[in-house]
């Protein structure tokens, strides 16, 4: 197989983030362009006929009308909930306590973790996901399997042992020092290998003890590399529940404050119900926030003010099985219907951004999530007119915009053309 190979189609990549500055100057698409992938990276773009000049000895992979873009980035996810996803809950807590800890119990059986990675892996690839960041459960094994599955397929993947000493059933549950130590243990077995990174990950402040947050905290100044996530403010009674359980703390986002978990490098999930302290000392802090918005409404949890993505980091994900789907598009559909109820209006390079680049700035991935110059190439193909309803309605596009945002809005598996895994492409 040549080591280099040319890509050919439309592309489209982003210069800038387009929450900052106008589209026209974020974004740049390119009706017939191309990309020359060698060693897993890319190496040249351009168009197309200049890439076939500059390049001749390279194998050429013609994609027609399908427009080539980074793959989609899943900023929080929980793989061990794959099995469950669209099971009829109520509230959060409900949700957690009918369908989550009974199925996580059984991640500590290592066979049925590699079962469930795998297939995870098979369903997030098929929707053109090509980077996951995920929770694990409380079982090594959980995260052993993550892992393991990922580096077999070469994927840039992120997770972490989830963190639990209360408020959990007695299956669920490990201790301050436990935590630390299994979480130390996986951080130096796997943070930094291949192309894996490890997050430590307490699931949230009502299953955390102050004792445990405060071990997960040293944790993470010993080694500040990695990354930390966990939730924040996903519901209204959440958010009592913590006020009840930390009388003492400012609010919500103080219970991780105080142990050192709010900082460059957490990873916020859902953040919906933010006091104007708590947004500020966000902003202040650099970390990243973390929209999931079929979980959101699937839930019932509420809606997220895309407003501070003007000032903090966002990222998109499916939050998969509290999310009702492992598509990044339906996800990004979401997105849009869930900013049209604020009075937002998302721009389809706002929503492709938050998908791609947009998270993987977020996670801290500088070398995926954009087609450019010596980035990684996890890349797909997107089909335009991959039904017969997005056909007809991108037909009378007059802009790259209003062909793609038919494919975000009703799109599903079907419209990934191709993916690449690190210039690999995927068969199937």
């Amino acid at each position: 197989m040549p080591q280099k190979t040319l890509l050919l189609g439309q592309t489209l990549r982003f210069h800038d983030d387009p929450f900052r500055v106008p589209v026209e100057e974020a974004a740049l698409h390119d009706s017939r362009g191309g990309v020359v992938i060698e060693g897993g990276r890319i190496v040249a773009l351009g168009g197309a006929d200049e890439m076939r000049r500059a390049h001749p000895d390279a194998a050429v992979t013609d994609m027609g009308d399908a427009l080539i873009t980074a793959g989609f980035v899943d900023a929080h996810a929980h793989y061990p909930q794959t099995a469950i996803i669209a099971s009829w809950g109520k509230r959060l807590i409900d949700w957690l306590n009918t369908y989550t800890f009974p199925e996580e119990m059984r991640f500590g059986d290592p066979d049925y973790a590699a079962q469930i990675a795998a297939l995870y892996f098979d369903l997030t690839l098929a929707n053109g996901t090509t980077t996951v960041c995920s929770y694990c459960t409380i079982h090594p094994e959980s995260v052993e399997a993550f892992f393991a599955e990922a580096a077999q397929r070469g994927l840039r993947a992120v997770a972490g042992k989830t963190c639990m000493d209360r408020n959990a059933p007695d299956g669920l549950r490990d201790t301050a020092q436990s935590a630390y130590d299994d979480s130390k243990a996986l951080l130096g077995r796997w943070h930094g290998r291949d192309r894996l990174g490890y997050a430590i990950t307490p699931r949230f402040s009502p299953t955390s003890s102050e004792e445990q947050l405060a071990a997960l905290g040293a944790l993470w100044a010993e080694h500040p590399g990695c990354l930390m996530q966990t939730h924040l403010s996903e519901q209204t009674d959440e958010v009592a529940w913590v006020r009840d359980l930390h009388p003492q703390a400012r609010d919500y986002l103080d219970t991780y404050e105080a142990h050192g978990l709010v900082r460059e490098g957490a990873l916020f999930g859902h953040a919906i119900h933010l006091t104007e302290r708590e947004r500020r000392r966000l902003g202040e802090a650099r970390s990243s926030l973390i929209h999931c918005p079929t979980s959101n409404s699937f839930i019932g949890s509420g809606l997220f003010d895309m407003s501070v993505a003007e000032d903090l980091p966002v990222g998109l994900a499916t939050d998969t099985g509290g999310g009702s789907s492992f598509s990044m598009l339906r996800t990004m559909a979401a997105a849009y219907e869930i900013a049209q109820l604020r009075g937002q209006a998302l721009h389809p390079a706002q929503l492709y951004w938050l998908a791609t680049r947009g998270s993987a700035t977020a996670l801290h991935l500088p070398m995926i999530g954009n087609i450019e110059v010596g980035a990684e190439a996890d890349l797909i193909a997107l089909d335009l007119a991959s039904t017969p309803a997005i056909s007809q309605r991108a037909a009378r596009a007059e802009t790259v915009w209003e062909a793609l945002f038919p494919t975000i809005m009703m799109g599903d598996d079907r419209a990934i053309s191709q993916v690449w895994v690190a210039g690999r492409a995927l068969s199937g």
